[in-house]
């Protein structure tokens, strides 16, 4: 079994998820700012955090990221296709506001490359490729569970914003409707931001996916 905390971060409180099971160790997803905060919290939580995953890499998912690389020292993965945007304020976006301070953050120490299986420990992801929002965009399922975290791909009642970088409406829709909806409809998507769905639920009633069911 697992557990799972979301954690509203960042300069526009985009969800952070921490998976973790019975052992206390835990997996990171898009940790998105506020990072001594979130290391404070890990630590009374007593969780060893064993990964860092993005789902994609604009800058309110990776403000955080260095605080929690640093102090654990451990990796942190991203699609290939966005490998170069963690450095880039220009590609993650928080160039483009000038209220904003450019976010930058290292490498990403695994590019995935592929369509696969992760495992950290007991907690096994299965990756599936969802661009459009982004061109690199991942979701992870939780193998076993019925549980799907899907970035900024799907909402609940909406879709991902596609006039940002290598954004592709056409392509987020094939994403959603080839990738997403055939999960199990009890699924639960948690994504990037707002109140976790299910399949089902979008399947019903999300009026960008007309015409799936």
């Amino acid at each position: 079994m697992y557990s799972i905390r979301t954690y509203p971060l960042g300069w526009i409180q985009t969800n952070c998820y921490i998976v973790s099971n019975a052992s206390k160790k835990c997996v990171v997803i898009d940790p998105g700012g506020n990072g001594e905060k979130l290391v404070k919290e890990l630590t009374r939580l007593q969780l060893t955090p064993v990964a860092i995953l993005l789902t994609h890499a604009h800058f309110d998912h990776v403000g955080a990221v260095e605080f929690v690389r640093t102090k654990w020292g451990i990796p942190l993965y991203l699609h290939k296709k966005e490998k170069d945007w963690l450095e880039d304020p220009m590609k993650n976006g928080s160039g483009h506001y000038a209220e904003l301070p450019n976010i930058t953050t290292n490498p990403a120490d695994h590019l995935i490359t592929e369509e696969g299986t992760l495992s950290f420990d007991d907690i096994h992801f299965q990756l599936l490729f969802t661009p459009g929002h982004s061109p690199g965009s991942i979701t992870y399922v939780l193998v076993g569970e019925n549980i799907a975290f899907v970035g900024d791909t799907l909402f609940k009642g909406s879709i991902g914003r596609t006039d940002l970088l290598g954004g592709n409406t056409q392509q987020l829709l094939d994403s959603i409707h080839q990738k997403l909806l055939p999960l199990e409809e009890d699924t639960i998507c948690y994504s990037g931001h707002g109140e976790p769905t299910t399949i089902g639920a979008e399947i019903e009633t999300n009026p960008f996916l007309n015409g799936f069911n």
